[in-house]
């Protein structure tokens, strides 16, 4: 096994600091990154982790060694940098491990244009370069090494996402937002500062990449805890939940209870086809039957995809979908140069509650029609075998691999999918209702851990 194999993974790359990823191993990302991208001009941004400075200013050598020049621009959102990679057209890097927990770092890559880099599209390439370097076999350098500038472009990408509303739509709101000490911080206080009728509260506000109040990932309940307690002890309209490099939102109501991300997927799909009649919706293969149902019925055309951001925007770009949601609260506009934005979907969903003058607790109504498990982790010897086993057991009913596995039982079906980081097998099950939803369930578990 290389050295990269730990931390270079699907859609990005994330380990641990320093024991996988350090200034060494970026300073060879670096130079594969500058070896693959066609380009004189690269963005570079990190999150609030402590490691960050230093792992940015590595990979920045690995680049401005091999003739490309660097535009910092500092601290930033992953949809930030998506955005600036837009209007530059410029390939963007962004430092960050998301919603993993302080000892962890990464990188999220993506080409001029905010177009996506995978495994499949150019992550491969990078790590193979990479490799060599960390092997002693770098490429020779540039004639004319790169500089670097720093720019800021926060004030920019605030008047981008208010432009995906109108103001008056949302009219008077209180909203609180968490944080997580993540980007967010950073990034939401601004934007929001350009609606006059919004009142703001921020909670855990702070950068702080020690996520000193709870773990950056609001798609375990936990999480969200305080988030709840605080939308109804302080009688606001709306909570909105991001994750540690903010591109991620969970939106809770007024009530304290939280929308899963196949919810907002549908109220969000509802919002576009009003603006962009016929247009053609993604949702990946989690998201609740209710999202291509809301679709059809508006007069759009849903597509189904994989899970994962690199797939989707590929998807976006081919179809020339309006709008994509997945159920892990990543939603992509085609308007945002195809990329995910937790700040965009946030208004959105402001201005569809301001619009309809109802609480957010009956508009999210007509978009929940089914049960849903939440995705149940197991961990298995081997999830590939698995997945064979439990196919085998339902072969008499209708199936598909477009990831990982997906079984059609009639009143319920499920999806199981290896982890691409972990000994996991990730199970996703819907019905029509909470009974048969539990009892399929336990079904499922217990034919997954005989199998194993």
């Amino acid at each position: 096994m290389s050295a990269l194999d730990q931390i270079v993974k699907a859609y990005d790359i994330r380990g641990t600091v320093p024991d996988q990823l350090d200034a060494e191993v970026a300073y060879a990302l670096g130079v594969g990154f500058a070896e693959f991208v066609d380009s004189d001009e690269v963005v570079i941004a990190r999150d609030m982790r402590p490691s960050g400075p230093e792992l940015v200013d590595a990979f920045s050598r690995g680049v401005m060694e091999h003739g490309i020049d660097v535009v910092d621009i500092g601290l930033a959102s992953t949809d930030l940098v998506y955005y600036v990679s837009g209007i530059l057209d410029r390939p963007g890097v962004m430092f960050t491990a998301s919603h993993n927990p302080a000892g962890y770092n990464g990188i999220k890559l993506c080409l001029a244009g905010a177009r996506p880099v995978g495994i499949d599209t150019g992550l491969a390439a990078v790590s193979s370069v990479a490799e060599n370097v960390l092997d002693g076999r770098r490429p020779a350098a540039a004639a004319r090494s790169g500089s670097r500038r720093e720019q800021d472009f926060l004030d920019a990408f605030a008047d981008h996402v208010v432009g995906f509303i109108d103001p008056a739509d949302i009219g008077t709101m209180r909203v609180v937002a968490d944080t997580a000490n993540g980007m967010g911080g950073l990034v939401v206080p601004a934007v929001f500062e350009r609606l006059p009728g919004v009142e703001l509260e921020v909670m855990y506000g702070e950068l702080d990449g020690t996520f000193p109040n709870h773990p950056a990932d609001p798609l375990q309940p936990a999480n969200q805890r305080d988030l709840r307690a605080r939308a109804v002890s302080g009688g606001f309209d709306l909570g909105l939940a991001f994750d540690g490099d903010a591109d991620r939102v969970f939106v809770v109501d007024e009530t304290g209870s939280g929308l899963s991300g196949s919810t907002t997927t549908a109220l969000l799909a509802a919002a576009t086809l009003r603006r962009h009649p016929g247009a053609t919706i993604l949702h990946n293969l989690i998201c609740s039957k209710a999202v291509p149902e809301v679709v059809t019925e508006l007069g759009g055309t849903p597509v189904r995809t994989k899970v994962g951001h690199s797939f989707i925007k590929q998807v976006m770009a081919e179809t020339g979908a309006e709008f994509g949601g997945e159920h892990s609260a990543h939603y992509y506009f085609a308007r945002n140069f195809n990329a995910d934005s937790g700040l965009i979907a946030s208004l959105m969903v402001m201005a569809e509650v301001g619009r309809s003058k109802a609480p957010l607790s009956e508009v999210r109504r007509p978009f929940e029609r089914y049960a849903a498990s939440g995705e149940i982790n197991t961990q298995v010897l081997d999830a590939h075998a698995v997945i064979e086993r439990i196919s085998e057991q339902y072969a008499d009913r209708p199936q598909d691999r477009l990831d990982g596995l997906t079984v059609d039982c009639g009143s319920w079906w499920f999806n199981l999918r290896p982890s691409n980081t972990e000994p996991l097998l990730r199970l996703n099950l819907e019905a029509d209702d909470r009974t048969v939803c539990d009892d399929g369930v336990g079904t499922l578990l217990s034919q997954i851990t005989s199998a194993d």
